[in-house]
């Protein structure tokens, strides 16, 4: 019986968006950073095995530009179980103020990535260390939050729809 793989779901995203109505907010003044805030849900599927996850390195991007990069720390998650990952980053000065113009039009998308090494746990004995390398596109509405039918987005294994 093999184990299967956790499941990475970006359950909720926010970004500041432009306030035209108050000039006191803070994007309309020309802010230098932005900030993203988001929540992960890591879900282990399986009934008989615990997983071991090493340092977890979570990375935005906007086209082929890094939003920012988060890391999560190394921990342990029991069988059957979620973890839900509440946090927050700030974005880099440079692609936040390109990314302002195109959140007011509701066309932006953005891309997460999580790279990951875990090793399982089961009937007392830990597996050698297997390889995550997640990807998922979140398209962005006006209001700066997931846009579309799907309010969550689940992450997959890379692909060639990734490189485009």
């Amino acid at each position: 019986m093999r184990p299967r793989p956790p499941t990475y779901t970006i359950v909720q995203f926010s970004l500041p968006t432009p306030d035209y109505g108050n000039s006191a907010s803070p994007v309309d003044q020309g802010a230098q950073n932005g900030m993203v805030s988001f929540e992960l849900e890591v879900e282990n599927p399986n009934k008989d095995s615990g997983i071991y996850y090493d340092d977890t390195g979570l990375t935005f991007y906007y086209g082929q530009e890094t939003l920012g990069q988060k890391t999560i720390l190394s921990s342990y998650q029991k069988k059957n179980s979620r973890n839900q990952i509440i946090d927050h980053l700030n974005i880099d000065s440079r692609v936040w103020n390109k990314l302002i113009g195109v959140i007011s039009n509701a066309t932006a998308e953005l891309k997460v990535a999580v790279l990951t090494k875990i090793r399982y746990r089961m009937w007392g004995h830990t597996s050698k260390h297997h390889g995550i390398n997640l990807h998922g596109k979140i398209p962005i509405g006006s209001n700066g939050k997931i846009s579309g039918k799907k309010k969550k987005i689940k992450l997959h294994y890379n692909s060639k729809k990734w490189r485009k």
